[in-house]
């Protein structure tokens, strides 16, 4: 038992780290997103913000798992889901509108830079985060910790979409590799929704993440 607290003190930190991490890169690439007029940063922030609503529901079930041993979510847990879907079902409306827009005026990036930067900084993280995720659940036989480190590597793709395309638009200074990475960003964004959604109204803890292994 002194071994499954030490593994769910882990969880508990990991949880933490994570929902600090998304504020900070929430509030870093909307603030680049919006001042240098590249969608695919300013998607990629809002998506972290999202993130730590999912954040918040992970914590609080740690700490219920650090007090009894638990087989379904809670209340808070189920309603936390709902407003992450229905955020993330916005975000994709938002992105697609935000595309159009975009194309009729003409809007392109000053720069991506930051979102070289700040995408480079995320796909270590998100890497470091999953692993250890997937190791603590694993080592508490908890799949709902198991699905959170593959949602993480969720927000790995989404890290490493925003690099491919800052980097290509970097490059040629072509305004659609800007906006593709935007709607791959929604397509995500939809993919989480509906998947959050679906947990809401499974109630299982049981693994139901569209990247579970």
């Amino acid at each position: 038992m002194p071994k499954e607290k030490n593994w769910l003190r882990i969880a508990l930190i990991l949880s933490i780290i994570t929902i600090i991490y998304n504020v900070a890169e929430g509030i870093i690439s909307v603030y680049f997103g919006a001042s240098d007029d590249t969608l695919v940063l300013l998607g990629f922030g809002i998506d972290s913000f999202v993130e730590v609503i999912s954040g918040i529901g992970i914590l609080h079930m740690v700490i219920r798992m650090k007090q009894s041993s638990i087989n379904e979510h809670d209340r808070f847990e189920r309603q936390a889901l709902r407003i992450t879907g229905t955020a993330f079902y916005i975000l994709t409306v938002g992105l697609i509108t935000g595309v159009i827009y975009n194309l009729y005026f003409r809007i392109s990036p000053s720069s991506t830079l930051p979102g070289i930067i700040i995408s480079a900084i995320s796909i270590l993280t998100m890497y470091l985060l999953m692993s250890f995720k997937l190791k603590a659940g694993r080592a508490l036989k908890s799949d709902a910790i198991v699905s959170d480190s593959n949602c993480t590597r969720t927000c790995l793709y989404l890290s490493v979409i925003l690099l491919v395309s800052s980097l290509l638009f970097e490059i040629f200074k072509i305004n659609y590799l800007d906006l593709a990475g935007s709607l791959g960003i929604a397509w995500f964004s939809f993919s989480e929704g509906k998947e959050a959604f679906e947990k809401a109204r499974k109630n299982s803890l049981s693994c139901s993440c569209n990247n579970c292994h």
